[in-house]
């Protein structure tokens, strides 16, 4: 095991005076904390004309503020402020690339140690004294290019997925228009005139284990809302939670949406249910009357997802106004035009399943590796 202080040098953020900064290029790139991270290098938003702390060229920048351990490369000089810092590795001893997953896999524990009431945030010292493994160069470098691996074929099966979802919006555009401004003039209705009921869901109490043993039933949270279609859940619960809670079994074919969450800030989550499951609390469940299929609903709202998280307030936690939603106007097209869409759905949804098996086994390989290779 090596301390990272032992073959990194640590070169902690500091803000330059505010009066320094700009957008119009003058003086030197800066980038304050993980706001500014690509996928892989930064993104230039602001430049600093009297730079104090100076990152250089391949150095990997990491977040020292909440979140604590998101990771980029410089890929210039730049002046990093305080929820950042910079590592200039000490390539005779560490490989760069196998210095990044091992940062990965210390995510958690970095974040445990990151102190503070409103933002958590690490010290140098907590930096410097992190330790990691230390194989040999070349057992870095195999370590490396395996995980490397993995992390572009995982990016490609996403990559796949997103344009299968691209393909879904541009069939709906071309059968139903823009459902925003209703520009092909469909009838319309609201989400409550079309949904025979609406509800949201409950959490059986966390005192009670026998809620939860040998639990059968999924119990969806904003967490599981990661497919269109849902078929299980990382918590289930058994019947006698359901019976002794205000999570209700929810049929198949139900439209589900997250309405309290902090990704709403950047997604709205919705799917259908191919299993009977309950949901928690920050989840709404809407059964879809005759007049419209579940698929159609569920895909009209992914179309107007930016005009429904336009109206995110927070609160405690980011919420969609639900009765606002309930009255939204939604357009109700003819049964056959909805089923010709479902069908299409349908079969992209088959492409869409086996990519995502896929995926899933990628995911968990790399996990598997991770902990062999970091512990």
């Amino acid at each position: 095991m090596a301390r990272l202080d032992k073959i990194c040098s640590l070169n902690m953020g500091q803000s330059p005076d505010s009066s320094s900064y700009n957008e119009n290029g003058n003086g030197m790139p800066f980038f304050q904390g993980n706001a500014d991270f690509g996928k892989i290098h930064p993104r230039v938003r602001v430049w600093c004309s009297a730079p104090t702390k100076i990152a250089h060229t391949g150095d990997v920048l990491i977040s020292v503020r909440a979140p604590i351990g998101a990771l980029n490369i410089a890929d210039r000089e730049c002046c990093i402020g305080r929820g950042l810092a910079a590592l200039t590795v000490n390539e005779e001893l560490c490989n760069k690339d196998y210095l990044w997953y091992a940062i990965t896999s210390k995510v958690d524990e970095l974040n445990s140690k990151g102190t503070g009431s409103t933002f958590k945030a690490i010290s140098k010292n907590v930096l410097a004294e992190t330790e990691i493994p230390l194989p040999d160069l070349n057992e870095q470098k195999i370590v490396a290019k395996r995980l490397s691996k993995i992390d572009e074929l995982i990016a490609m099966r996403k990559e796949q997925l997103t344009k299968l979802d691209q393909l879904v919006k541009s069939r709906f555009i071309e059968l139903f228009g823009d459902s925003v401004t209703n520009s092909m003039g469909w009838v319309t209705d609201t989400v409550i005139g079309v949904c025979d009921d609406i509800y949201g869901g409950g959490t059986p109490s966390k005192s009670h284990p026998e809620y939860y043993e040998n639990g059968d039933i999924p119990w969806v949270s904003s967490k599981d809302m990661k497919t269109d279609v849902l078929y299980d859940s990382q918590i289930k619960i058994n019947q006698l939670g359901v019976d002794n809670s205000t999570a209700k079994m929810v049929p198949i074919n139900s439209v589900i949406m997250v309405i309290r969450s902090g990704i709403l800030k950047h997604t709205l989550p919705v799917a259908v249910n191919a299993v009977p499951i309950t949901v928690n609390q920050d989840l709404k469940v809407f059964i879809p009357s005759n007049r419209i299929l579940s698929i159609f609903l569920m895909h009209q709202f992914k179309m107007l997802e930016k005009d429904i998280l336009s109206g995110v307030r927070a609160v405690t936690a980011d919420n969609i106004e639900f009765d606002s939603l309930k009255k939204r106007e939604i357009i109700v097209p003819p049964m056959e035009l909805q089923e010709r869409f479902a069908a299409f759905v349908k079969q992209t949804d088959k492409s869409k399943l086996v990519i995502q098996q896929s995926l899933n086994k990628l995911e968990l390989l790399n996990k598997s590796l991770m902990q062999e290779y970091f512990g």
